[in-house]
């Protein structure tokens, strides 16, 4: 598949499943909220059920967003080892990464299905541990020097906390005295903060990261400092194939 293909496979799930999901994960949380407050004050025409498919669609959010991420996290690691020829270089790096991958997926897995609070504390910290273990291999675009407006740390941070709300889902209805879901409501309304930084950053992105027919001459821009002073560039010779 063509590189420029892949790259738009990201903002293509974070537009169609991710997103809509935030929608009505929302709406859902806003309805819970709103009949609970109704039946401390008598009768609510809010039906119970939306208790049960606020934490349903919860957890295929958190699913959906890990996956988009680690769909992300493929694109730009893969293009790198391909780039750069790390499989020759470095076959056993390689090699853990493919692990690390497998270990993310696999551990997350295991989280929807745990019960022990030991248990989903574990497969937790080993999906989230993956995701920044993986963050930082070499062709991740990241733009640490603004990591506060940077779609990747928000990304990551919110990753990390879909993962810590699934972990505690649980918790949240085995605690009388509401402790951990007021921690739920707090770790959610950052989420959502940083869900809709995701939309900024991520138009952002698609506007600087470069088609690939694109990136020499970029390369070349970024080299001579173009965007500070005016200047003329020509692309680097792309060799002829034999």
């Amino acid at each position: 598949m063509n590189k420029d293909l892949l790259i738009l496979l990201h903002p293509f799930f974070a537009v169609v499943v991710v997103f809509p999901l935030i929608g009505v994960v929302v709406n859902r949380a806003w309805q819970v909220r709103q009949r609970r407050l109704q039946t401390l004050q008598g009768k609510s025409k809010i039906p119970p059920v939306v208790g049960q498919e606020h934490v349903q669609l919860g957890r295929w959010l958190t699913g959906a967003v890990v996956g988009i991420v680690l769909l992300a996290l493929a694109v730009d690691i893969s293009g790198n080892i391909l780039d750069n020829q790390v499989w020759d270089k470095e076959p056993f790096k390689v090699a853990l990464i493919g692990l690390i991958f497998a270990v993310a997926i696999s551990s997350l897995v295991l989280l929807y299905q745990a019960k022990p609070v030991l248990w989903r504390g574990i497969f937790a910290t080993l999906t989230g541990m993956a995701l920044v273990v993986l963050g930082c291999q070499d062709g991740i675009y990241r733009k640490t020097d603004q990591w506060y407006i940077s779609h990747y740390y928000y990304g990551m941070t919110a990753a990390l906390l879909m993962i810590f709300s699934l972990a505690i889902v649980q918790n949240i209805y085995q605690d009388r005295k509401n402790r951990w879901r007021n921690v739920h409501i707090a770790v959610s309304c950052l989420a959502l903060l940083l869900f809709l930084g995701q939309g900024i950053t991520g138009t952002r992105d698609l506007l600087e990261v470069p088609l690939s027919w694109q990136e020499p001459y970029v390369q070349k821009l970024y080299e001579q400092q173009c965007e500070m002073k005016p200047c003329t560039i020509q692309a680097p010779a792309v060799p002829q194939a034999p």
